[in-house]
């Protein structure tokens, strides 16, 4: 029996890859977020290769900025927090998503349903670990009543929603233009501008991964032929230095030079400039850009990408949470002992989310055959050509 190759993985298993891989990445990257390499080099006399303590140790629930949450020791995030609840809405509704679904089950979700949070260390509503920019989620749409489809409008312009749209390129996977789309809308009851953009993109990205034979030049490819204004200039400028290097190392400050044009925050990451995250058409979210140029100086290997995404700092649970799951749905494997160490210290099952997906997404493709369907016919019935099944 042959080894399997990205070109025959099946989709279970590229789902399980993605969501997985997203979710370690991210407890990969909490402990060393919002630091420089360089200060990252320091701290732990070396480069990260693995699951790290919280950066002040056993200060962790004290120390500023990030008391109290314990980031560090395998715990999982906002991010992934945020992503099960996404494939919670699906196994709801069981088709496509839009705002209106995001009003209607994701909001209520953080907001009644208590959930073990890992960096908490208790069982909370996930409405108290969130940021400011998730919140924007239950202020807009629960106590301001504004419509799912506008709502967006007005947050800080940041990675709130890309950080956890891979289910949306999931549910359509080998589709990157419908991911594209179906993310856009989503994404729109949380995030405007290039914000918004990079949710589709991103759902883009994980959707072209999952296409058999999918390489990251491909996948890099489907994004550029999608994404729009500064956020497709970004890709292109990162994407084409990250093609110059086979070494994250040597990547870590070429790749920030490549996207600095187009960031909004600046060079002090806890103390952004005037003009941060505010919506422009110039601009772009920098951890798109650079999970994508991780994933092709890697080759696509997992280990490889989501180490670079962790040790380029700032803001890398979530540039690692993306280069996580576009590894795992091109088909490299997640290594088992961090998913294992993740799933342990976090106390959540990393699997389920992926049984339950990949079911949902098998019952919406089987709903778009049949939609497809009913429309060649109702065209052909209109003097269009006929198509055979």
């Amino acid at each position: 029996m042959q080894p399997k190759t990205h070109q025959t993985t099946p989709l279970d298993e590229r789902i399980t890859g993605a969501l997985v891989g997203a979710a370690v990445g991210d407890a990969l990257g909490g402990p060393v977020e919002g630091y420089s390499p360089e200060q990252i080099l320091e701290r732990h006399g070396g480069r990260v290769h693995g699951i790290v303590g919280p950066w002040h140790g056993d200060d962790w629930r004290t120390a500023r900025p990030l008391a109290p949450y314990h980031k560090g020791d395998g715990h999982v995030t906002d991010d992934t927090l945020m992503t099960h609840a996404l494939v919670r809405v699906y196994a709801r509704v069981r088709d496509h998503l839009d705002a209106y679904a995001v009003a209607d089950h994701l909001v209520p979700g953080l907001m009644t349903e208590p959930r073990w949070i890992p960096e908490l260390q208790s069982e909370a509503l996930p409405l108290q670990r969130i940021f400011l920019a998730e919140k924007w989620l239950v202020t807009r749409i629960h106590y301001g009543h504004a419509d799912p489809r506008e709502a967006g409008t007005g947050n800080i312009v940041n990675c709130g929603a890309a950080m956890y749209m891979a289910p949306v390129g999931l549910v359509n996977a080998a589709d990157p233009r419908a991911a594209y789309a179906e993310a856009l809308d989503v994404a729109g009851a949380h995030q405007s501008s290039y914000g918004r953009e990079a949710a589709g993109v991103l759902a883009a990205a994980v959707a072209a991964a999952c296409t058999p034979g999918a390489t990251p030049d491909s996948v890099v490819s489907a994004c550029l032929a999608l994404a729009k204004d500064g956020t497709r200039a970004a890709i292109e400028r990162v994407c084409e230095e990250a093609a110059r290097h086979s070494d994250f190392e040597s990547a870590l400050r070429p790749l920030r030079a490549a996207v600095t044009p187009y960031d909004t925050v600046g060079p002090d990451y806890r103390a952004p400039s005037l003009g941060a995250r505010r919506p422009s058409r110039l601009h772009a979210i920098e951890e798109l850009p650079v999970a994508l140029g991780m994933v092709l100086v890697a080759r696509g290997d997992y280990r490889h990408a989501v180490l670079g995404a962790v040790n380029y700092g700032r803001d890398c649970d979530s540039i690692a949470t993306m280069a996580g799951a576009v590894a795992g749905a091109l088909g490299s494997p997640v290594p088992e002992d961090w998913a294992k160490t993740v799933a342990e210290a976090s106390r959540l099952d990393l699997w389920e989310p992926a049984t339950t997906l990949t079911a949902v997404t098998r019952e919406v493709f089987e709903r778009d055959v049949a939609r497809r369907r009913a429309h060649e016919r109702a065209f052909a019935s209109l003097g269009g050509p006929e198509c055979s099944a």
